[in-house]
């Protein structure tokens, strides 16, 4: 049993970070830097991006953000997701983590270094009226569907899986506006009634819709290549994260309920055991917030 639960922690350490056993290097260096970042112990940012719920947001969001098909095209084209799902993954946390723990420097270094990714990420895809529009992954119509989808879910899962926030929802979603703006988001929502109201306009514009690439997009985020000891508890966040969508979006993925013949599955509390179970075993304190609290304290700046 005891050899079972380490190897399954190191499964686990290699789906968040391509690194089985070590902190990768990128962590390690959240504790360099001359200032304390852009948000702080206390911050509501922390609180959502230390929590478990992260993992459900993870997966709700990425069924989100398919459903522009501006967006589906940038992943379809030219990611290496089907290919190399997990370091994928691995480098949208990269990315996260050091805007939320890292110095000012080091978040725009990782934002620099994306947006110089999504140069190259252009092309073309038919619209819902079946005209042919061009994409570009620095479009700001694009950014800003990507950013909001984003405050959406991990705002909505939060609710569901985490706990209190500093300021509520409001003060997480003004806080990670300054992540947006720096991936050239202009005038990102401040606040949950901003995001929903987005939300609804993106809904009611018709942009949203479902076809094959989506429906094959889905069905990779319902079974992806993890490691056979991994999958039943990633099925059971998935049917959560499934569960904590608005019935309108779940209509346009194609998605229902988790349910056994007419009797729906309790989605909710089974993701709740599952996130508790993930918690225990990579620790309380993610090695994140630890190099940000070692920078935090070189400089002075935390009691």
């Amino acid at each position: 049993m005891v050899g079972f639960a380490k190897k399954w922690q190191t499964e686990l350490r290699m789906t968040f970070t391509g690194h089985p056993q070590s902190t990768p290097d990128w962590v390690l260096r959240l504790a360099d830097g001359n200032d304390a970042g852009y948000h702080l112990p206390g911050s509501a940012v922390w609180a959502v991006h230390g929590s478990m719920s992260t993992i459900v947001a993870g997966i709700r969001v990425l069924l989100m953000q398919s459903l522009h098909p501006g967006a589906l095209a940038g992943v379809y084209d030219h990611s290496g997701f089907k290919r190399d799902p997990l370091g994928r993954l691995a480098n949208t946390i990269r990315w996260i983590f050091t805007v939320t723990y890292g110095s000012m420097d080091a978040a725009h270094t990782a934002t620099h270094f994306v947006r110089k990714v999504h140069d190259s990420v252009k092309g073309s895809y038919v619209d819902t009226n079946g005209l042919t529009r061009d994409y570009w992954a620095n479009d700001p119509e694009l950014l800003r569907w990507v950013h909001v989808a984003y405050a959406d879910s991990f705002t909505a899962a939060h609710r569901i899986w985490g706990g209190s926030v500093p300021g509520g929802a409001d003060a997480y979603i003004r806080e990670w506006a300054q992540a947006g703006r720096l991936m050239g988001v202009e005038d990102p929502p401040l606040s949950l009634t901003d995001v929903s109201a987005e939300m609804d306009k993106w809904f009611d514009s018709g942009q949203l819709r479902a076809d094959h690439r989506l429906r094959e997009t889905v069905e990779f985020i319902r079974n992806p290549p993890l490691k056979p000891s991994l999958l039943p508890g990633y099925r059971i966040l998935f049917a959560a994260a499934v569960a904590s969508l608005e019935p309108r979006y779940r209509e346009l993925l194609g998605l229902e309920k988790a349910h056994f013949g007419p009797v729906p599955l309790p989605s909710v509390f089974a993701a709740r055991v599952v996130l508790a179970f993930v918690r225990l075993s990579l620790g309380r304190v993610g090695p994140s917030e630890l190099a940000a609290r070692e920078r935090l304290k070189r400089l002075g700046l935390e009691a």
